[in-house]
């Protein structure tokens, strides 16, 4: 059975920074809508992590439309730091209700809290594209987490032509992947995802437009899963980006027949974390 310890250090940490992301100073001159983050407005990223000591909050809910009777609610906060040159650490908090349809119980709980980092190898070059490589690592802590913890190692790869960029992530998961562990979890690692991206941008409004195929396995046993899927991202501020996708299932295997997802996302930082201005 998951684990049903209560996530609250994890909490104190996202509090406390969260605090810090009203009081802290605003990032001037952001692009950040064009920064795609996992899930935000869809499961393809960009190789690019967040600005050196800069913090990004992400405000994120997703609702999943099974074939059958069920739905899912999800609300993931996550946080992201710059903590070096191209080089950004997270953590994610799932929290999600399951509602079994008329008559079933709805089921809330914790899905077990997820810390990831992204390392940038290089920028676009003539001949390269950006190159970057992403490590999860999911632990079973909450009633909604899976039986064991899982880990993961995604390369990702992005090209631009213009205001048009094309993004490539290729995932492996890491550890026990058994099939009533997965079904249990929410937020759960796959056993390995592959997706294709393309996206453009509108530089006057502030907008990206996305489209995406993608593939995946829920675990070793299970059979691959197709789905396509389109979102948006809208700087609203220099500080502030809004978010919104929806995905399909072209597969009649497990999965979600439709999902959505809505988010906010906040870059800031915190006077206290920048480095001293030399003398």
């Amino acid at each position: 059975m998951p684990s049903r310890l209560a996530p609250r250090p994890c909490l104190a940490v996202l509090a406390t920074v969260a605090i810090g992301a009203f009081t802290g100073g605003p990032l001037a001159a952001q692009i950040d809508y064009r920064n795609l983050d996992e899930g935000r407005p869809v499961e393809t990223e960009d190789a690019y992590p967040v600005e050196r000591h800069a913090f990004e909050l992400v405000i994120p809910y997703e609702y999943e439309n099974e074939r059958g009777p069920a739905r899912t609610h999800l609300v993931a906060p996550e946080l992201a730091y710059g903590v070096a040159d191209n080089t950004m650490l997270g953590l994610v908090l799932p929290f999600a209700a399951l509602d079994g349809g008329v008559g079933a119980e709805t089921e809330w709980g914790f899905g077990g809290p997820r810390l990831f980092a992204l390392y940038n190898f290089n920028t676009e070059g003539p001949a390269l594209p950006a190159v970057a490589l992403r490590a999860d690592a999911s632990l079973p802590i909450g009633n909604l987490a899976g039986n064991e913890a899982r880990g993961a190692l995604t390369g990702i790869a992005t090209r631009s032509w213009g205001r048009t960029r094309t993004h490539l992530n290729a995932a492996v998961g890491i550890g026990a992947d058994e099939e009533g562990a997965a079904s249990e979890a929410v937020h759960a690692i796959p056993a390995w995802r592959a997706s294709l991206g393309v996206d453009r941008t509108f530089l006057r409004q502030s907008l990206l437009l996305i489209t995406e195929l993608s593939l995946r396995e829920a675990t070793g046993d299970a059979d691959a899963d197709i789905s396509v899927a389109a979102g948006a991202r809208l700087q609203l501020t220099p500080t502030l980006v809004i978010a919104a996708g929806i995905e399909r299932r072209l597969t009649s295997r497990a999965g979600a027949d439709i999902a959505l997802s809505f988010g906010l996302t906040h870059a800031f930082a915190i006077a206290g974390l920048m480095p001293a201005p030399a003398r």
